[in-house]
């Protein structure tokens, strides 16, 4: 690690410009790492993924891949990938889906979605273990400005999943999800706690068992 990384605090907002910012990212380079910049300030996270986080991440992605393919909604999910306003706002969320007519809006080969070509995602979720205040707030209100339809928070520690619906740069709490109607967090926090006792497999027949019910026809 060089010693410009080394100087650099991570996982808290500090006061930077975007030159500064982007010389943060190119130093990073090499680092499993995230990144985000929001009103002059940026936020570095230095990978340390749990075991717990890393679950959670594999079981929700599965959970609302499935949903939308019994549904018939089209989807197209991305992990960790970087979405950005040059020189106004970047970010890289734990997971992200494009649905419907958007689902195909993204072409193969791109790197960086530039938003000022692309349009934001429909749903943007984060995962988090260490990073809950920040998920809930600064991240909360930079996907709200993106205008991000809705967003989740994914609190590993209490197996609980916290949506948000978002319009006019504000959000209000869900229970159901508005891009995927019928999707209930509570059927998504169930398939979280039975995963901490069985495996993968199963909790993806269980979801696979409720998904089917007469209720999400």
């Amino acid at each position: 690690m060089s010693e410009t990384q080394t100087q650099l605090p991570t996982d808290i907002w500090i006061c930077a410009s975007w030159q500064e910012y982007e010389q943060a990212i190119a130093n990073l380079l090499n680092e499993k790492a995230k990144s985000y910049y929001y009103k002059g300030h940026m936020r570095l996270e230095i990978a340390r993924v749990s075991f717990d986080h890393g679950k959670d991440h594999v079981v929700i992605i599965f959970a609302v891949t499935l949903f939308a393919a019994l549904k018939g909604i089209l989807a197209t999910g991305l992990d960790t990938t970087t979405f950005r306003k040059t020189g106004v706002q970047d970010c890289q969320p734990d997971v992200a889906y494009y649905l419907r007519e958007r689902a195909q809006t993204i072409p193969a080969g791109t790197g960086i979605v530039n938003l000022d070509r692309y349009p934001v995602p429909d749903l943007v979720i984060e995962i988090a273990k260490t990073s809950l205040l920040d998920d809930l707030g600064t991240k909360r209100s930079l996907y709200e400005e993106l205008s991000v339809a809705e967003y989740w928070v994914v609190d590993v520690q209490n197996a609980q999943i916290i949506a948000y619906a978002m319009a006019e740069q504000g959000s209000k709490r869900i229970q159901e999800s508005q891009v995927l109607p019928g999707l209930a967090m509570f059927t998504l926090e169930e398939a979280l706690r039975r995963s901490r006792e069985m495996n993968q497999s199963e909790v993806g027949a269980w979801l696979l068992s409720q998904f089917q019910q007469k209720e999400y026809c």
